[in-house]
């Protein structure tokens, strides 16, 4: 780890499992780079990290799997795929067990810290829910079934998922009697969530193929190279070799969402992508993907990440 300023602070203590308790945020306690704070319950840990000085190389994996989101600031990530990954507020990056990532902080300081939070999941609790999941919500045998791939995954998510987030953050630090099954409750969703996520992950990369091997893919594929025209689900229906009720009852039942609100999804990915690699100006990315007016454009991409369009790109090159 570099850049770490001279201190005698001393790493949080944590609490022991089966147990909801705040470590308190001290002078004695307090770390300039990566300050943890956790909060452990009866189906998982939360900790939250705060850094307010510049570093890099900072190591982090955890024996289980690792689910992170961002909250406030950027974090660059080395070693979980082969190009380093910026990972900004609005994303999810979620480390196999025992998976090392380095990590920088290239603009954290002082008055403006940089925080993530982290939620450890059971491999043996994503399992059973997996195979929950085959049982309730079989998949087609072409797709295989629902379990869970070792290996990282690093996407934006939307504002469900943001929801769900903050819910559990604040569900692990208040003393509701229902506290316990309420965690577990959201623990299952957030696994759910990561499953069909990383199902869709593995579908796009089977639709990157040619030609795809399954007809869901097909669509998938059709959507991605023309993220910017009018959705016509007859058209996508003749991509995938299915009638139109097959296809969309596919979508909802693999993706989670119909082929409308999965091509909103694309759009919005594919501006933050334009936005961080190019330096097109924020109106023509708007029109580029389709969109008819720069007002609607900024109010469906702060929706999703919070942030306009503009203070995005701000922030990246902060």
């Amino acid at each position: 780890m570099h850049a770490v300023p001279p201190s005698d602070s001393l790493t949080p203590r944590v609490p022991s499992p089966g147990t909801l308790e705040r470590l308190t945020d001290t002078p004695r306690t307090r770390r300039l780079i990566e300050n943890r704070i956790c909060y452990a319950g009866p189906h998982a840990e939360l900790s939250i990290y705060d850094t307010w000085w510049p570093a890099r190389d900072v190591a982090l994996s955890a024996e289980r799997v690792l689910y992170c989101g961002m909250l406030k600031g950027r974090k660059v990530m080395h070693g979980a795929t082969e190009e380093p990954e910026t990972f900004l507020p609005g994303e999810s990056f979620v480390l196999a067990p025992y998976q090392e990532v380095r990590i920088d902080f290239p603009e954290a300081r002082p008055d403006a810290p940089t925080t993530c939070m982290t939620i450890d999941l059971d491999p043996a609790r994503v399992h059973a829910l997996s195979e929950r999941l085959n049982q309730s919500h079989p998949r087609d045998k072409e797709l295989g079934e629902w379990h869970y791939a070792p290996r990282a995954l690093h996407v934006p998510h939307g504002p469900s998922t943001q929801s769900l987030i903050e819910r559990l953050m604040g569900l692990f630090r208040e003393n509701h009697p229902d506290r316990d099954a309420l965690i577990g409750l959201g623990i299952d969703e957030l696994i759910v969530r990561l499953l069909r996520t990383q199902s869709r992950e593995l579908l796009l990369a089977d639709a990157r193929q040619t030609p795809p091997r399954h007809g869901l893919a097909a669509a998938l594929a059709w959507l991605e190279r023309h993220p910017e025209q009018p959705l016509d689900g007859a058209q996508l229906a003749r991509e995938a070799c299915m009638s139109k009720a097959r296809l969309y009852r596919l979508f909802q039942r693999e993706v989670g969402c119909t082929p409308g609100e999965y091509q909103q999804r694309l759009r919005l990915a594919r501006a933050r992508q334009w936005l961080r690699d190019a330096d097109a100006p924020i109106t023509e990315i708007c029109y580029s993907l389709g969109y008819r007016s720069l007002s609607h454009f900024t109010r469906r991409f702060k929706a999703a990440y919070g942030l306009t369009p503009g203070d995005y790109r701000r922030l990246l090159i902060a």
